[in-house]
């Protein structure tokens, strides 16, 4: 009998976060390629675009115009998947048809004036100031009381879905505790209960030991590839110390958050020399007025691209159907962000 080799052979990865499995199988990256290819879109954009219904100035879709913002700028977005009025609760006792009214708020954070940059393309300080916006919206949000959930994130690319190259991400505050974070939050807590610490807290520890996920750390952060990734050169970003949400950061704490949000993105534009697509988001503790100890601030990335600018990473088939799926091993991109350099490769 061979011996395992986490390199070669095909194995199950467990995600404590989710309660989920996902099929590690590295040997198919070895395989040829014959799929589609496409070229990203790379043209250059201009600092301010009238036809832009986030630019400074610009009238939007529904006849109101953007203030001349000079750094963020956050409004109620004006096709909200979420609505604020109370509506009459719809009573079903069957056990197929069940709904549920959800009240929410929907907002757009424009994270720069300039039409064509990107947060890799931002300086600190730039960054600096989402962190302080985010922050200020997470604290505004979860002070409704009927608020139990702040959700941030960004698309970006419109391989990602993202309908304006216009820098910016958004904010869905409801009344529930969304599918994915709430499972997250019934493990932590199990984990709390049984441990009496934070899973993500004693994670970060085992990982800093190991080094083989890890691309970079500093005083109050890590950013690393999750040993559970699914997709391919999927990150997170997680506080080394007690940090249920935003609020709790202090300035320093903030400024190495921004850091490392700077890292991640030039190294992904650095990886395959393009604009990188993802979707990111922060995950946070319930804004239910309780103390979450179990909950520690982290922040995922996920980015399809797989072997280039033009080759991406599908869900469909065996993932779809059975579980998650990758090719590559979660050390072996790591390796390869690890070794990519933090200066943008537009400026080298």
């Amino acid at each position: 009998m061979n011996k395992f080799n986490q390199d070669i052979h095909p194995h199950r990865r467990y995600n404590p976060l989710l309660d989920e499995w996902i099929l590690v199988s590295p040997q198919r990256a070895f395989r040829p390629w014959q799929g589609q290819t496409e070229v990203l879109n790379e043209e250059q954009r201009p600092s301010h675009d009238e036809n832009c219904y986030l630019c400074p100035g610009n009238q939007r879709s529904n006849g109101i115009r953007n203030e001349a913002y000079a750094s963020t700028f956050v409004f109620e977005n004006d096709f909200s998947a979420l609505m604020k009025e109370t509506v009459d609760q719809l009573d079903t006792d069957s056990n197929f048809f069940q709904s549920k009214a959800e009240r929410g708020i929907n907002k757009v954070v424009c994270f720069s004036p300039n039409h064509a940059l990107t947060l890799a393309e931002m300086s600190i300080q730039e960054l600096l100031s989402i962190v302080e916006t985010w922050t200020n919206e997470y604290k505004s949000l979860s002070s409704l009381d009927y608020i139990k959930h702040v959700q941030i994130f960004e698309n970006k690319g419109s391989v990602m879905g993202c309908s304006n190259p216009h820098p910016h991400g958004q904010i869905w505050a409801q009344e529930s505790i969304p599918t994915q974070v709430a499972k997250t939050h019934q493990q932590l807590l199990n984990y709390h209960k049984k441990h009496g610490s934070s899973m993500l807290l004693d994670y970060v520890k085992e990982e800093t030991g190991k080094q083989e996920r890890l691309i970079s750390e500093n005083e109050h952060f890590v950013l690393l590839v999750p040993f559970w990734a699914t997709w391919p050169f999927e990150t997170m970003i997680v506080s080394k110390f007690p940090c249920e949400n935003l609020t709790e950061l202090n300035p320093a704490q903030q400024l190495s958050f921004a850091e490392m949000i700077q890292c991640i993105t030039v190294k992904y534009d650095n990886l395959f020399h393009c604009s990188f697509p993802y979707s990111a988001g922060i995950h946070q503790a319930p804004t239910d007025g309780e103390n979450h100890p179990e909950w520690t601030m982290h922040m995922h990335f996920y980015p399809p691209l797989l072997r280039s600018a033009s080759v991406k990473k599908f869900q469909v088939g065996y993932e779809m159907l059975g579980e998650a799926q990758r090719d590559i091993t979660p050390e072996q991109s790591a390796e390869r962000l690890r070794s990519l350099s933090t200066i943008h490769y537009k400026t080298t």
